[in-house]
């Protein structure tokens, strides 16, 4: 990024100024440094080495402190005085906790709430406001002409509200943002052209330029570097480099980009409260379906509990179609003018076709019940946002009945290990299988049924695994989504509709396998699908495992995603398995992919007693893409099975045995 800005530097009448701090193993360029340096960021053409002239050595610097970031920038603002200030911060985000975070500092972690207290060294929300205001009182400005979070998942309003008060205009992102980051040249270079627009118009350049102008697509040499080695953009390869166009148009499938009006946040804030408190006129079970099929982004708590980040105007799309109250209706309506009036630039790709602009976080009874995840969490990190609305107080009589008023001004925790209610959940039956035949093979497939009643159904997943007897385990080989007769779809989003009573499940099953094939061998993998209902080639689907970089050894979960039978992307993230921060990685010749592998542990009477994930196969990239391959099962015994789950995200299961010879 800061390469790119380089490519415009700074004038007389914009004056660019970055601290940049460097963790161990992070980056071996530029000198190998690994401390905190301040640039005056000067014009150069060459996107591989930074040659700006250093302006300051704090030395090493905790960039997860906001006593940091209230250092730096009073130092720039006294340095470089200046007419309009713009702040952009550039690192891992996670949402509405924040994000930031500073692997080398032994810092203390922050004990004000669980969370905090769990995930250690970060930038949270809280924190960042209170810098923001401290940066404020001591240099005398006003407001900011605009904040711009350039990391993933930003985009929530409880992000913009802790905003609100010390800018004028907000950028960010509701999804993971590719490696790229933002078109620094093609904004910079508008703004040193016109020095005098203002932050109205700089947000919208920012969201406009977003990968389309970024140097790295429209240089044809940085192109061409971008897609060497095996990167998964290097499937162009054997057709030549792709244009500029071509190349936008793949990395632009599932990136997100906001622009905010600050001054109109208000009027969004009390459309939300309206709408919160209007959602108590309505049957929870109805709110928990479009929670459930809303537009969703990225979790960073993990696949074990359905998404809880969801896109705000999709989810007030869908209780506006679903609900039967006119109040909801009506408060609906408002949140979705709202938004209409505080979004002035918005830019979102095919495969996110939901997003309106602003995420809210709507967690699922387990996430709620948690004190990390939960409440607990929620109200003391977005802390601005608990005292400014009442979506605390909604969330709490969702969870435990507790009643509000639509005056109230409390921030709603409950107590921990109080009882939490889930209106999603459903009480779900399914009959044992039945099958046409005990035995298959490649061409011969069986077909499976079961007869399922209760309500509140929310999706329904086809199993294959294969029995190790040896081990008395099964490895997970397959699961993804089975489509209900009547699907329905909110501005593009798709979700299922299983009708009111009982009914039948059926599916024929080919004995297929699959596996990825990194251009020497092939490894079994568990492909995940992200979405339902989306056609084969819009489709994807995930694998985890343990990304090794070549460079210096260093290991992190990491996340495959595949479209087309293809690796579209890489994201590593900063937690225990693929949790937290997610950040794209740029596959690197010699890299390596571990595949983590799913067995079911099985006890004498053949029950599942534990559940466990192993390394399994390890592939390298070289000069080939990763691709998708679909491979004839091996002879064996099999375990098939329907998943249904219940708009809580609770699973009720149903198997059998199939012999494949």
């Amino acid at each position: 990024d800061l390469n790119e800005a380089e490519r415009v530097g700074s004038s007389d009448q914009v004056h660019i100024v970055s601290q940049l701090d460097r963790y161990r193993g992070g980056f071996r360029g530029d000198g190998n440094w690994t401390d905190t340096k301040r640039f005056y960021i000067t014009q150069d053409d060459d996107l591989n080495r930074l040659n700006s002239q250093i302006a300051d050595e704090p030395g090493e610097v905790n960039m997860a402190s906001g006593d940091s970031l209230v250092d730096f920038v009073t130092w720039a603002v006294d340095t470089f005085p200046a007419d309009k200030y713009v702040l952009i911060l550039s690192d891992h985000g996670m949402g509405w906790p924040g994000g930031w975070s500073d692997p080398d500092p032994a810092a203390r972690a922050d004990q004000s709430s669980p969370m905090s207290s769990a995930l250690g060294n970060q930038l949270f929300l809280n924190e960042l406001d209170d810098a923001l205001g401290t940066i404020r009182a001591q240099t005398g400005i006003e407001k900011f002409e605009l904040i711009g979070l350039d990391a993933c998942l930003m985009g929530h309003l409880e992000v913009f509200d802790a905003l609100s008060p010390h800018t004028r205009y907000a950028v960010a992102s509701q999804e993971t943002e590719p490696a790229l980051g933002w078109a620094y040249a093609g904004f910079l270079q508008a703004l040193e052209n016109n020095p005098n627009i203002d932050g109205n118009q700089l947000s919208q350049l920012i969201v406009q330029s977003y990968i389309e102008e970024d140097e790295r697509i429209v240089d044809e040499q940085a192109r061409a570097d971008l897609l060497g080695g095996n990167s998964p953009r290097g499937l162009f390869g054997s057709f030549g480099l792709p244009s500029a166009q071509q190349l936008a148009q793949q990395m632009e499938d599932n990136i997100t980009l906001t622009a905010m009006d600050m001054a109109a946040l208000p009027e969004l804030t009390a459309s939300v409260n309206e709408f919160a408190y209007a959602l108590t006129d309505a049957r929870q079970k109805d709110v928990a379906r479009a929670r459930s099929y809303a537009q969703s982004f990225t979790s960073i708590f993990g696949k074990q509990v359905p998404p809880s980040y969801i896109d705000l105007g999709n989810f007030a799309q869908l209780l506006k179609q679903e609900s039967r109250s006119k109040a909801v209706s009506k408060a609906a309506d408002r949140v979705l003018n709202a938004l209409q009036d505080a979004v002035i630039a918005e830019k979102h790709g095919p495969k996110k076709p939901g997003a309106t602009g602003v995420s809210i976080y709507f967690p699922n009874s387990q996430l709620y019940a948690s004190p990390v995840t939960g409440a607990q969490s929620y109200t003391a990190i977005a802390r601005r946002f608990a005292q400014d609305s009442l979506w605390d107080d909604f969330l709490a009589y969702h969870y435990t009945g507790r009643r509000f008023e639509a005056t109230s001004s409390d921030i709603v925790a409950p107590e921990k290990g109080a009882p939490v209610n889930a209106p999603g959940q459903g009480n779900i039956n399914v009959s044992p299988i039945a099958l046409s035949d005990s035995v298959a093979a490649p061409g011969s497939p069986v077909t499976l049924s079961a007869d399922i009643s209760g309500e509140n159904i929310g999706y329904i997943l086809f199993f294959t695994g294969f029995l190790d007897r040896q081990s008395n385990s099964i490895f997970v080989a397959d699961n993804d989504y089975l489509e209900s007769a009547d699907t329905r779809q909110m501005s593009g989003v798709y979700y299922p509709d299983w009708g009111e009573g009982d009914f039948k499940v059926e599916f024929e099953w080919e004995p297929l396998m699959f596996a990825i094939n990194d251009g020497q061998k092939s490894a079994l993998a568990l492909f995940t699908p992200e979405t339902y209902g989306a056609s084969a080639d819009e489709a994807v689907y995930t694998v985890d495992g343990v990304y090794t970089y070549a460079a210096d050894g260093e290991q992190r979960s990491a996340r495959l995603y595949f479209s087309n039978g293809v690796l579209q992307q890489v994201f590593g993230f900063s937690g225990q398995g693929t949790s937290g921060a997610p950040r794209e990685i740029i596959p690197q010749k010699g890299d390596q992919f571990t595949i983590a592998e799913r067995w079911m542990d099985l006890n004498s009477q053949g029950q599942v007693k534990k559940v466990s994930t192993q390394q399994g196969e390890t592939l390298i990239f070289g000069e080939e893409t990763f691709k998708w391959e679909e491979l004839d099962a091996a002879p064996g015994d099999y375990v098939l099975g329907f998943i249904v789950k219940d708009l809580d995200g609770n699973s009720v299961e149903t198997y059998t045995s199939v012999t494949v010879k």
